[in-house]
């Protein structure tokens, strides 16, 4: 095993608690850059031409940013269960989740066909032009594609190093390691869930609620609170009230990111609006916009939605997309998230978390689901 130095992995001036969860983040985006070093370093003595051509890319792509929500969650749940004092093992959990994010982007933007990430050509994308430019022989977009799933394998042999060291110096090992076990697990299985939706057309609200749990929700916010309840050795009541505030928490962020990949602004987003539609990706906005549309008649919003075209012209995108309004999917979808954001503070007040602690967790479910919470009950 890799064992980092302690001037790398551990910055000075960063063990003391941060004081909020984006104290967090920002201390997580300076550890993130001592490893990323470190791993780089690494790969370099490996072979310089896949430190060039993978390793920078990986690195490149997670110094773009993302919103480090999975950080923040790590620190509300490390909190919720009484962790106080030195962070070390937080924020290394927390890189380790940046590090096996980047993973599941490169590998899901290969498998969507998606050009853009965070506001720059998709690691898959630009492994094909370094092949194009370069003029070597074979496809190059075939050469994107399969040096993007190394990419992507890279991304998680560096995430799961830094998790098992994490692990391995925790008094809470044993439970942090499961939580990581059990999260990789169900990535999988959601990747594969959605991948077997769009293949068979479906357009089963369950179906999409289920692939949107095991892909997103438990990923993004459940297993990251329990990740950060574990380090602090979290009682059994503590961690049932953390995964059912994370799994309604996740759901809501899902269901916006599904609004937003048909409504939203790509240049905020950094990726295409149109992408979901166009492939017709199974989605709860999807599914309650078909079954609104079969209950009320609306034959022309059903044709729209139907499966059938491997690839969508721009006009039935945009035909897609007034039915997504006209039958009132988008007013539900807007609805289910409000209703979920709300179920999920209250389950998380079930922690019996500080106040100061519901007020960042509060903040941090608005930031992620775009919805102004009633906040009364946290000062009851």
């Amino acid at each position: 095993m890799l064992e980092l130095r302690p001037t790398m992995a551990e910055p000075a001036g960063l063990v003391d608690s941060p004081a909020t969860a984006l104290d967090a983040t920002r201390s997580v985006e300076a550890l993130l850059e001592q490893v990323l070093d470190a791993r780089l370093c690494q790969a370099r003595e490996v072979d310089p031409v896949f430190a060039g051509d993978v390793a920078d890319r990986v690195a490149g792509l997670i110094r773009r940013g993302g919103k480090r929500l999975r950080t923040a969650f790590v620190w509300c749940g490390w909190r919720a269960a009484g962790g106080a004092g030195d962070t070390t093992a937080l924020l290394r959990t927390g890189a380790a989740l940046e590090l096996l994010q980047a993973c599941a982007l490169i590998h899901d933007d290969v498998m969507d066909g998606s050009p853009l990430r965070r506001g720059g050509p998709a690691v898959h994308v630009e492994l094909a032009r370094l092949h194009r430019a370069a003029r070597t022989t074979g496809s190059s977009d075939a050469f994107g594609a399969c040096a993007a799933v190394l990419a992507g394998d890279l991304a998680l042999t560096w995430a799961d190093d830094l998790m098992t060291e994490t692990a391995l110096r925790s008094p809470h090992g044993s439970h942090l390691y499961d939580e990581w076990r059990a999260m990789r697990g169900e990535m999988v299985a959601g990747q594969y869930r959605d991948l077997y939706a769009q293949a068979t057309g479906s357009s089963d609200v369950d179906e999409a609620l289920t692939v949107a749990t095991l892909k997103s929700a438990r990923y993004t916010v459940e297993r990251p609170l329990t990740l950060g309840a574990s380090l602090a050795g979290a009682d059994p009541r503590v961690l049932v009230a953390l995964r059912s505030a994370g799994r309604c928490a996740g759901l809501a962020f899902q269901l916006r990111d599904d609004l937003l990949g048909a409504f939203g602004d790509p240049s905020l987003t950094g990726k295409p609006v149109d992408e979901d539609l166009r492939s017709r990706k199974l989605t709860y906005l999807l599914a309650v916009a078909v079954e609104l549309a079969d209950a009320s008649g609306d034959d022309a919003a059903a044709e729209a939605l139907a499966p059938g075209t491997a690839h969508r012209s721009q006009l039935a995108v945009e035909r897609m997309r007034a039915a997504l309004e006209r039958t009132g999917a988008r007013a539900v979808t807007e609805s289910k998230i409000v209703e979920l954001a709300a179920m999920s503070l209250r389950h998380f007040e079930q922690t019996g978390a500080e106040a100061s602690v519901r007020r960042e967790f509060a903040s941090l479910l608005e930031r992620a689901t775009g919805v102004a919470l009633d906040r009364t009950e946290e000062h009851a």
